[in-house]
């Protein structure tokens, strides 16, 4: 058959009709890295939340969830309409890959082009942009760069035809090198096809993506304008971009990936300014921070994360802050996303063992945190779920229903076996719900500007190592959290702080989340706290949240 020069074809078609080969005349040469914008509006006081479409809702009856089963219940994430409280008040959603995929879970990728057909159509996915603006949500979608799947056509050419063009899209070696992956695996693979290995880092099934040659990086930015010009989509999250480039034996963080990141950013901020991208780097704070400041926007807070749930699992406030301060101090908050749990971990309430307190402060900490926070689906109704993978992305539990509401047939995955218990419906009338305070936390993020990625933390010092309390300040407006961690009440707990924003006077203080009010705050002339006692008692896993309003502007 005659061979093509359209590469686009070739590595985005499903099937591979005609090899090709590669073009005479190098790609473009990337742009220049572009000035880093101000926050996009948006991100000022957003609140983002992560949906594998797969278990979310299912408009058809085929136990799978949908783009059309997603879109029938956007108005549980938001209704578009400020003045209602019967939704999230989420502004972003982020889909787990959507792409076509010979995996339940799609980070295999076999078409980049196209949506999956269990999940519908490219016209499907247009719809849900449009009514998802609607409603003021933007729409991020997982864009998997670091690998594809071994059943992907460039892929399966290059292992027919050591003279294939997509050869150099993937990295092959004569012998085994032998190198191993973080987990024990080896990341050579011997091919089907020959006597040679190929590099897969995760998985024999996902060989790697060579980004170091020009021609892949030119159709990779493509794919990207693709989904943000024809399809819509206003921006990405990006999988695993600790380890996209090798250098040597070095697998993660280099240069080759650094500049990598510099280049797609700079790529995507000038053709779609108001695009957003976000990447997963598992890991410290400390490598997290060399991932700015010209990459991509944000990435997200692990170390953030994990310390929430480190603290409130045992009951101790120190060094629950520290990351978020390293943070705050290096980055700008709309740029950092923290969260609790996400697709790849324990759910938050397992990981606390069942202990519905816990959860509760863990989600009163992440929403009055600085930052653009994600919540994981199911979070917010406590849903539970454990390794395996397909455990934790168990059905959406919407109701005691058959098919826990989220199909009408059988769901794809064994629903969590508290379904019927846990469910929305069961907790929308219900005001002292987890998923009414999320909903809350959500608002008030919104209503106060000193929750907001505007406003800053101050630690207070507590003198209990149960007790964690800050402030948060922007401008005239303050917010006070103070949550005892600990398994006990934790009576006469006084707060102190040499220094703060607040300007010198006394305060009232009102409960935004119920608990009665607190006694009156006095600032000094040097703006300090001293001896600060809010309440007479807290009680045990409890986080009280009260805004504070200068004496003679009530």
């Amino acid at each position: 058959m005659p061979r093509t020069t359209n590469l686009i074809a070739a590595l985005l078609c499903a099937t591979l009709r005609a090899p090709a080969r590669a073009p005479a005349a190098p790609p473009a040469s990337p742009p220049a890295p572009a000035r880093l914008r101000d926050a996009p509006a948006w991100t000022r006081d957003a609140v983002c939340y992560e949906i594998f479409v797969r278990s979310f809702a299912d408009s058809d009856g085929d136990g799978v969830g949908d783009l059309n089963g997603l879109i029938a219940r956007l108005d549980y994430l938001n209704d578009g309409r400020p003045e209602t409280t019967g939704d999230l008040g989420v502004s972003c959603i982020w889909l787990m890959p959507i792409m076509e995929s010979p995996s339940y879970h799609g980070y295999d990728i076999v078409d980049y082009h196209t949506v999956d057909r269990e999940y519908g159509t490219n016209d499907d996915f247009r719809r849900l942009v449009a009514e998802a603006h609607r409603r003021g949500i933007r729409v991020l979608i997982d864009l998997v760069l670091n690998h594809v799947s071994s059943q992907h056509p460039a892929f399966q050419d290059a292992l027919a035809d050591s003279a294939s063009p997509f050869r150099n899209w993937f990295s092959f070696r004569p012998t085994d090198p032998r190198v191993r992956n973080p987990w024990g695996g080896n990341s050579w693979h011997r091919s089907p096809r020959r006597d040679e290995y190929y590099y897969a880092f995760f998985w024999q099934g996902m060989p790697d993506l060579n980004l170091e040659d020009p021609y892949l990086r030119a159709e990779l930015m493509r794919i990207a304008d693709s989904w943000l010009q024809d399809l819509g989509a206003d921006g990405f999250r990006l999988d695993a971009i600790k380890f996209l480039v090798e250098a040597g034996d070095r697998v993660q963080d280099t240069e080759g990936t650094h500049a990598f990141l510099r280049e797609f950013g700079a790529h995507v901020r000038q053709v779609a300014p108001a695009a957003f991208t976000i990447g997963e780097v598992f890991d410290s704070t400390g490598t997290l921070l060399s991932y700015y400041p010209d990459q991509l926007d944000g990435h997200f807070a692990f170390e953030v994360a994990d310390s929430i749930l480190a603290a409130v699992n045992r009951g101790d406030a120190r060094g629950l802050l520290a990351p978020v301060l390293r943070l705050q101090a290096a980055v700008p908050a709309w740029r950092w996303s923290p969260f609790l749990r996400n697709h790849d971990q324990p759910r938050t309430l397992t990981f606390l063992h069942d202990d519905a307190a816990r959860a509760r402060v863990a989600a009163t900490l992440l929403l009055t945190f600085p930052g653009l926070p994600f919540v994981y689906y199911g979070e917010e109704i406590g849903m539970t779920g454990d390794k395996p993978d397909e455990r934790i992305r168990t059905p959406m539990q919407w109701a005691d229903a058959p098919g826990a509401g989220f199909t009408a047939g059988t769901p794809w995955e064994t629903l969590a076996p508290d379904w019927r218990r846990t469910n929305v419906a069961a907790q929308e009338a219900d005001t002292a719900s987890l998923l009414n305070l999320y909903r809350r936390l959500i608002r008030l993020r919104a209503q106060h500007p000193a929750l907001a990625t505007a406003g800053v933390l101050e630690p207070l010092v507590t003198g209990r190592a149960e007790v964690a309390a800050y402030l948060r300040h922007a401008g005239d407006d303050a917010v006070l959290v103070v949550a005892n961690l600990g398994d006990v009440p934790q009576p006469d707990v006084t707060l102190a702080a040499a220094a703060t924003s607040l300007r010198p006077g006394r305060y009232t203080l009102t409960a935004l989340l119920g608990g009665g009010a607190a006694a009156p705050l006095a600032v000094d002339n040097a703006g300090a706290v001293r001896d600060y006692r809010p309440l007479p008692v807290l009680a045990p896993h409890s986080a009280q949240v009260y805004a504070l309003v200068a004496a003679g502007n009530n």
